[in-house]
């Protein structure tokens, strides 16, 4: 009588298997979309070439065919493939395979070992990996859609190769689509322009388009052998994907930088797209709205004095209209800001300001500049000199107000931009009065 498990086999065969199992290419040539690292002079694919495969990473978003490569890799270099997801998978799991791996070893036999998601691992299970795949017990594939360097030990990255996948572009996606027309015997049941939105609807997500189609060739059973959707009814076929974004992870942070460096090229463009790409992905719109002020003083500051008080009237709207009507609020702003002149002066002035403090913290503020409130502190000259700017016929008395011992420094460069252009006269002016009293009563510089 047959096992549970035997009958699991013996009619898996019969099962049915989703259009993006089968069409798994045969061959690591035929994977679409990465011949950068596949192609003869790609460095995977010259490992191929010489039958040797060395340990890696694989970084890349979702659907792009890291776990395709993996298999691929395994039956080109003849290694058993040993596939575990760091989402079901633990120490026990792990373990056994180590152990299958060691007797495969000692009779000759390599073992790749695929880790999908392996930056779900945490570090302690991380480290686990490391002597089997330092004396070459497996060649690990690790599978992420993180950055390697902030999700992957350290110890195990310095024994892998980090190699990063694309997006499909439209040319690869096209060839998944004339792959699976051709498997099913079929076109698909779209017009032309319904095609451009069912690719551009994948989002570089290889999987994701071939899951759709299957959808696409079993509607048009249903529906009848003359069935074509134009883009209107196709949306309202296999409806709409949400952008891939996560708010935790490093898309969360490539986005916000994207947005705030196009601020800060004045591409007012680029910078509403990168908006509307984050309030798309369901982004906390109080987390831009943050950033917003930040890159009013960080990058625009007295060059518009006016850029803070925007974004912070943009950030208070949100806060009184929510969305989606406050969402408005941080559009104008970002348009506001990126449109503005841009100064880095006042942030520069800062951090100038700040590493002379630290070098000479110890310096108390000259005499004639402190208040005297008794009279020891007038006898030891507390105030003794100081001259009381209003009294001067031109509101400036020229004093020097640095501390005793140390010459003056020009932290603050204004930009001859916006409103800074003037603060630039003013202080031109005020170097020049405060020169010529200098030379007149002798006073320091």
């Amino acid at each position: 009588m047959s096992t549970p498990d035997n009958q699991s086999e013996m009619f898996a065969g019969q099962a049915p298997r989703p259009l993006a199992d089968r069409l798994r290419p045969e061959a690591v040539g035929d994977a679409v979309g990465q011949g950068h690292l596949l192609g003869a002079e790609g460095p995977i694919g010259r490992m191929v070439a010489n039958d040797r495969l060395a340990s890696m990473v694989l970084w890349g978003p979702p659907g792009c065919g890291k776990t395709t490569i993996a298999r691929l890799l395994a039956l080109e270099t003849d290694f058993t493939f040993e596939p575990l997801s760091a989402v079901f998978s633990g120490v026990a799991d792990l373990r056994k395979v180590f152990e299958r791996a060691t007797a495969r070893r000692a009779g000759g036999q390599g073992t790749l070992l695929f880790i999908d998601e392996i930056h779900r691992f945490n570090r302690a299970q991380q480290d686990g990996f490391l002597p089997y795949v330092e004396d070459g017990t497996v060649t690990l594939i690790g599978a992420t859609t993180e950055n390697p360097s902030f999700e992957i030990n350290a110890a195990l990255l310095s024994r892998c190769q980090v190699f990063v996948l694309n997006r499909l572009d439209e040319a690869a996606l096209e060839e998944l689509l004339m792959r699976a027309e051709a498997l099913e015997g079929r076109e698909l049941p779209v017009d032309g322009q319904a095609r451009q939105a069912l690719k551009a609807m994948a989002d570089g997500d290889g999987r994701y388009l071939l899951n759709l189609a299957e959808e696409l060739f079993a509607l048009r059973l249903d529906d009848g052998p003359d069935t074509t959707l134009d883009t209107a009814r196709l949306i309202e076929t296999v409806q709409k994907r949400a952008p891939l974004y996560d708010k935790s992870q490093e898309g969360h942070y490539n986005l916000i930088s994207a947005l705030h460096k196009s601020l800060r090229g004045s591409d007012v463009d680029a910078a509403l797209y990168w908006l509307a790409r984050m309030l798309a992905g369901g982004e906390d719109p109080r987390f831009v709205a943050r950033r917003l002020a930040r890159a009013a003083i960080e990058d625009i500051g007295l060059a518009d004095p006016q850029a803070l008080p925007h974004a912070l009237a943009a950030w208070e709207a949100y806060e009184r209209i929510g969305t989606p009507e406050g969402e408005l609020a941080l559009a104008q702003c970002v348009i506001y800001l990126a449109s503005a002149p841009k100064s880095n002066a006042s942030y520069k002035a800062y951090g100038s300001a700040m590493r002379m403090a630290r070098d000479t913290g110890s310096l108390a503020p000259p005499k004639h500049i402190l208040n005297a409130p008794t009279n020891l502190m007038k006898e030891m000259g507390y105030g003794d000199g100081y001259a009381y700017d209003h009294d001067a016929e031109d509101g400036f008395s020229g004093q020097d107000y640095f501390p005793d011992g140390i010459e003056r420094s020009q932290f603050y460069k204004p930009v001859e931009r916006g409103f800074e252009r003037e603060i630039g006269k003013r202080l031109e002016y005020w170097t020049k009065l405060r020169a010529e009293r200098a030379a007149g009563d002798g006073s320091k510089d």
